[in-house]
């Protein structure tokens, strides 16, 4: 299996000329019956052999944190030098498997190892070095906050080093993700943990935030409409990181995550709500909202059914229901899409992704 990158680094390469891409991607979706643009394609997997790979960096990754592990001095908190020599070694390994083989589920595998151990051992330093004692063995929550939030601003800049060096899609979304968290936490430090609407001043925070995401999503997507080159793959994973920053602060509000949803019509605004992500994924042409949203609609239709007293089959319907409510959207995915976008203005059509009449 070839990806849309691996075609476009062959017509850089001058292996196949432009008009040979166009042509297999022309073939592959009279094929498919469904244009290339419309699968949002992502390189995940080329064969068994990047499972195989992955397998040994897990284990050889687990094996460098346990003896940063062991070296590190007992302490509250996540052991520095864990996070650092699996932050390093996953760096070292990304030379090969990243730079030179170009392995994507490896590569993927890599980058979160690095990020997650660089903002590890930031966190532990922080501990190591007593900056969250806040006294009598309380936590200093104020420089706890402004801990975290420069571990994040570091982690951030980290993601940045490794996309100047590697160039894997993923690492926006990790670098965004570091951002949004350096955000979260000055916000924090700066409002205090003894205010009580904090949960929900963070929730709100976090809604904005992933519109800000999915604004930077829509970015890398609207200079790439064809969907041919690396910057689809970079909006792919940035639509991945906004679409739960935004569904589940929206449908916290309707009471679905604490299991306190308002009856009927409580259940009936949840599906509302994703009726509407339905639309803008479609516009968009990512299905990321629609996968983030599913947990939150398929408890409120649940809901529904047994307010309505169809209590022993509630599980098996609700199933069903949305099972082959999905199922026609992906089959109808293209002629649905084109209905939607056509009802827009020409001006927001123009920044869309291409659809396939567009394409015609």
């Amino acid at each position: 299996m070839y990806s849309e990158t691996d075609l476009q680094s062959a017509v850089s390469a001058g292996a196949i000329s432009p008009e040979a891409a166009d042509a297999l991607r022309a073939h592959v979706s009279i094929v498919r019956q469904s244009p290339m643009v419309d699968e949002e394609q992502f390189r995940l997997i080329t064969g068994f052999n990047d499972i195989f790979v992955a397998i040994a960096i897990v284990i050889m990754l687990v094996a460098v944190g346990g003896i940063g592990q062991a070296i590190t001095p007992i302490m509250d908190g996540p052991p520095p030098f864990a996070g650092l020599f699996v932050a390093g070694a996953a760096w070292g390994l990304a030379e090969f498997f990243t730079r030179r083989r170009r392995m994507a589920l490896p590569s993927i595998i890599l980058l979160i190892a690095f990020l997650g151990g660089l903002f590890e051992a930031l966190l532990g330093f922080g501990f190591l070095s007593n900056v969250f004692d806040g006294g009598d063995g309380g936590l200093n929550d104020t420089a706890a906050a402004l801990w975290v939030a420069g571990s994040a601003v570091l982690t951030a800049f980290g993601a940045w080093l490794h996309w100047r060096r590697f160039k894997v899609p993923i690492t926006v979304a990790g670098g965004a993700a570091a951002v949004a968290a350096t955000i979260v936490a000055l916000i924090a430090s700066a409002i205090g943990p003894e205010n009580a609407n904090i949960p929900d001043i963070m929730l709100a925070i976090v809604f904005v935030l992933g519109l800000g995401v999915f604004a930077f999503a829509m970015w890398w997507d609207m200079s790439d409409r064809a969907r041919k080159t690396r910057r689809s793959d970079v909006a792919f994973w940035l639509h991945l990181l906004a679409a739960p920053m935004i569904a589940h602060p929206l449908f916290s509000l309707t009471g679905v995550t604490d299991g306190q949803l308002a009856g009927v019509p409580g259940a009936l605004g949840v599906i509302g709500v994703y009726l509407a992500f339905a639309v803008v994924a479609l516009a968009v042409d990512r299905r990321a909202l629609l996968v983030s949203a599913l947990a939150y609609v398929l408890y409120a239709v649940t809901q529904l059914f047994q307010e309505f007293g169809v209590v022993e089959l509630n599980i098996a319907l609700t199933a069903f229901v949305i099972g082959s409510a999905l199922l026609t959207l992906s089959a109808f995915w293209t002629p649905i899409r084109n209905a939607v976008v056509n009802h827009l203005p020409g001006t927001l059509q123009a920044r869309l992704p291409l659809s396939h009449l567009a394409m015609a």
